[in-house]
């Protein structure tokens, strides 16, 4: 097994620094998805807010320590009470876990999709499945009921009385975006927001909802902790990972809400610093320093992000990672890919390998800051967004190649980590609502 893995992250290593460029029209794609591939590429997309960049000038050139929030935006303990136009919205019994359950279809005289390409402008180009024409919509017409109870369709003006006058940060890589952005778009039947970032930088927006007083921003920050490429061409990553990304810890003590996740990036060959020490690595390959693994730096670097985390006067909701195990008929680099029409049953499939290791230390680690939260007399209120069984099921809604014109000289590769939108990611929204709501 060890000899297995190690052939495989000797091809990672080198897959990362290279995309194969196909023949448009071909209808058997070559392997070109991998996780931190589709993610980096992803990272260098032009910004999903460009309807809004022209209303709100934006200046500087880099990451922001912080973002100011907009006058009015405020954080607060009393944050946790639930304003009195947001009690008469539908909510699941108290004793339903929501997150364990089953996909059921869609019933006829329910509508599919809350919104579509053509009635949300957030949606980027490698997350449009409908705009690039995926021939099978059949994968909308399914909902996530839990076991116990059904779970409310997402109520986009109980939401924005909810957080009326309040903000939320969304920290993470780029799946933190694709859960952002289908926020946005159940948001638009209300309201548009207006674009005011104060950083050049893509990755660093946020946008304000002013008839709510309600903001949203966007913290890139992959690995959670501070991270320097030390060696782009063989994509060695130096992760200190005792140390939280300042790109996002000063920032978000000023939101009420504060939505943390990220996995995928762990898995780049990286070498490990604690107080200002090499400690290992992962598929470093250097000759005295200990492979730690990939599932060492993604532990500590979330266990030293919910330390930071515990100590804000907010609401901290831990998001699970989304499945990385979906593709099909091959490894990333062998042709593998995810062309499903619909979801797996709830006995059809398991968690198992590097999701099931990633997802038991999420757990582990949330449940060990919980408790050392409520031990000290923390402020901060810890959820578990535990969404990874349910989207282990869905390996029907990602983008696959339906991300660009089947006719254009571009750059393919099959996106099995990333949700089309609309698509089975607008769970996670039905279900922080109804988190919120407790």
């Amino acid at each position: 097994m060890a000899s297995d893995m190690s052939g495989y992250q000797a091809r990672f290593a080198v897959f990362t620094e290279k995309l194969q460029v196909v023949t448009p029209t071909a209808l058997s794609l070559p392997a070109l998805a991998v996780v931190a591939v589709v993610l980096l590429v992803t990272a260098r997309c032009p910004s999903f807010l460009g309807r809004y960049e022209q209303e709100q000038p934006i200046v500087g050139t880099s990451a922001p320590a912080s973002l100011a929030l907009p006058s009015g935006s405020s954080s607060s303990s009393s944050s946790w009470s639930v304003p009195a136009t947001a009690r008469s919205v539908a909510r699941v019994p108290r004793e339903c876990d929501i997150f364990r359950g089953e996909w059921v279809p869609v019933p006829d005289d329910e509508a599919a999709t809350y919104y579509t390409n053509a009635t949300c402008a957030v949606i980027q180009e490698h997350q449009n499945c409908m705009k690039y024409g995926r021939p099978d919509l059949g994968f909308l017409r399914w909902r996530w009921r839990p076991e116990r109870c059904e779970l409310p369709r997402f109520d986009a003006p109980a939401f924005l009385d909810l957080v009326r006058g309040r903000s939320l940060a969304f920290v993470g890589d780029s799946l933190a975006r694709n859960h952002m952005q289908s926020l946005m778009c159940l948001l638009s039947k209300v309201e548009y927001p207006k674009d005011v970032s104060k950083t050049a930088n893509q990755e660093f927006r946020t946008v304000h909802y002013e008839f709510h007083n309600f903001t949203i921003s966007i913290f890139w920050s992959p690995f959670l902790v501070t991270a320097n490429q030390s060696d782009p061409a063989g994509g060695l990553w130096d992760l200190y990972l005792d140390e939280p990304d300042a790109a996002w810890l000063a920032a978000v003590s000023g939101f009420d809400y504060v939505v943390l996740s990220a996995a995928n990036w762990f898995t780049r060959p990286s070498m490990f610093y604690e107080a200002g020490r090499l400690v290992g690595c992962h598929f470093c390959l250097v000759p005295g320093v200990p492979d730690l693994t990939l599932r060492y730096s993604q532990r500590v670097a979330f266990r030293t992000a919910l330390r930071a985390l515990s100590t804000i006067d907010g609401t901290v909701v831990v998001r699970t990672l989304s499945p990385t195990s979906h593709f099909e008929g091959g490894e990333w680099d062998k042709g593998g890919d995810c062309r499903r029409t619909r979801p797996y049953g709830a006995n059809e499939t398991r968690m198992a390998g590097l999701d099931l290791d990633f997802h038991a230390a999420q757990v582990e680690e949330f449940t060990k800051a919980e408790a050392a939260a409520r031990a000290s007399g923390s402020a901060t209120r810890l959820l578990l967004m535990n969404t990874t069984a349910a989207m282990l099921l869905r390996p029907d809604g990602h983008p696959s190649r339906y991300g660009h014109w089947a006719h254009e000289n571009v750059t393919l590769y099959n996106d099995c980590v990333h949700w089309c939108l609309p698509g089975p990611v607008d769970v996670w929204n039905e279900m922080l609502l109804q988190m919120l709501l407790d």
